[in-house]
């Protein structure tokens, strides 16, 4: 580390104050560190939080480090070969891709589902279909063409089992464009070594999708999970809406602008606005939706949208290495029918950083620095809170209640999750609020 680094980081124990947006004074950590050393693989808005973070210093490639915002390359070739301190910290579970690769994702929610059919009944296990049928290819083929007869005629979704960003997804009615796909799909020796074995899930097409200005949408929401075992995991407030650039319709399969929403995909329609975008704030789109429908249906689309977060994770809670050193932020991708019925198109282990306007940029931010709040490696929490900043804790070792109190199970009908989606999300003033009782205790 050299001279001016370590100038900063004995400075770095006094002066904690977020003076980039008028955010509270951070406290002194319980096991107080002069500074906390971190390393960065992304060069996007998470690394511009990072450097802004007093008190904490960029480290090279060759310094010791204390947190690692680590891209998912490096962990599947470093982490079992890497000593970790008590305190170190990374951000992604050592396979994370149990929930995050589509065939995997859809296995573990299929054994799921048995496993809750066996123990609670077949009403119960309902609650996990919010998944549409997905086969993985090549290996269900036969399975898959025994459902594709059963229903001629309907829309399928191929989908790459490793890649991101609407690459190599296309849409098919008939199966000779399997076929030709599966003669046509030699890989480059480069692309085999990018995801070592190169299959695709066909997915039944959610047909009847919920329509804006007559324009397809799915959601973006955000959920960081802190442990596995138990499980303890965090909703935000914040999230969006990523809509087409092209109005919807099933007449023309192969037009991506009308049926990937994935922003890489939109920025490149010859009519995309980038001053415009193609995002709702998620705040807005809850608001749209109760003008439209009421609030009582509006707060039941959401609570499906919990169970979908909740199920998810705990099918892949016993096959998840939680280690204690990890943490994960995920980018949930929900789309909505026209029955109002969310649907779980797939969860991100990297979500998009890179923010698409200045208001996509701010919410980075925000989610970021709360991010981080909930990592506490300044160690300034209780372990007891149910909200900081713009998250709140959904699940910790059971459902966690809106009302007074840590962690409830339901006794009535009135229990209320503890999760405020597509809320208002005041987070300077209740970080205010969280971190003030911490600093007149350590005062007194």
């Amino acid at each position: 580390m050299n001279v001016s680094s370590q100038h900063f980081c004995e400075i770095g124990k006094y002066y904690h104050h977020y003076c980039t947006d008028g955010e509270p004074e951070a406290q002194e950590t319980k096991e107080p560190r002069a500074c906390i050393r971190f390393k960065c693989a992304l060069t996007n808005t998470i690394l511009d939080i990072l450097r802004r973070r007093p008190g904490w210093v960029e480290v090279k490639e060759e310094g010791e480090w204390d947190f690692y915002w680590c891209d998912v390359s490096w962990l599947r070739e470093n982490f079992d070969h890497t000593y970790m301190d008590e305190h170190v910290r990374i951000c992604h579970f050592r396979n994370h891709y149990e929930l995050t690769r589509k065939n995997y994702i859809v296995k573990n929610l299929k054994r799921f589902r048995k496993q809750i059919e066996r123990e609670a009944g077949k009403l119960e296990a309902t609650k996990c279909d919010f998944f549409p049928k997905t086969f993985e290819m090549p290996s269900e083929y036969h399975l898959f063409v025994e459902e594709f007869r059963k229903n001629p005629g309907i829309t399928w979704i191929m989908k790459p089992v490793a890649r991101s960003q609407g690459r190599g997804i296309f849409l098919f009615r008939k199966l000779k464009d399997v076929i030709d796909w599966r003669k046509d799909g030699v890989r480059t020796d480069d692309q085999k070594d990018e995801t070592q074995v190169e299959n695709y899930v066909a997915q039944c097409y959610i047909e009847n999708p919920y329509l804006i200005g007559g324009r397809k949408f799915d959601l973006r929401v955000y959920v960081l999970v802190m442990s596995y075992i138990p499980l303890k995991a965090w909703l935000y407030r914040d999230g969006f809406a990523r809509f087409s650039n092209t109005r919807f319709t099933l007449s023309s399969i192969d037009d991506h602008y009308v049926h990937l929403t994935n922003v890489a995909v939109q920025k490149t329609a010859p009519d995309y606005d980038p001053e415009k975008g193609c995002k709702w704030m998620i705040q807005r789109f809850r608001q749209y939706l109760t003008a439209k429908h009421g609030a009582e249906v509006v707060e039941t689309l959401f609570a499906e949208m919990d169970n979908i977060f909740i199920k998810s994770l705990q099918s892949v809670q016993k096959v998840i290495i939680s280690d204690k050193h990890c943490f994960e932020l995920y980018g949930y991708d929900i789309l909505i029918d026209q029955d109002l019925k969310p649907w779980l198109l797939e969860v991100n282990a990297s979500p998009s950083l890179t923010a698409s306007s200045q208001e996509d940029y701010e919410l980075k931010c925000r989610l970021l620095k709360d991010t981080l709040h909930i990592v506490d490696m300044e160690g300034r929490l209780t372990g007891k809170e149910k909200r900081i900043g713009g998250f709140d804790l959904m699940w910790n070792d059971g459902p966690v209640s809106r009302a007074e109190g840590n962690v409830d199970t339901p006794v009535n009908g009135s229990f209320m999750a503890n999760t405020h989606l597509g809320y208002n999300n005041d987070r300077k003033k209740q970080l205010k609020q969280l971190f003030k009782p911490l600093h007149t205790q350590q005062k007194v």
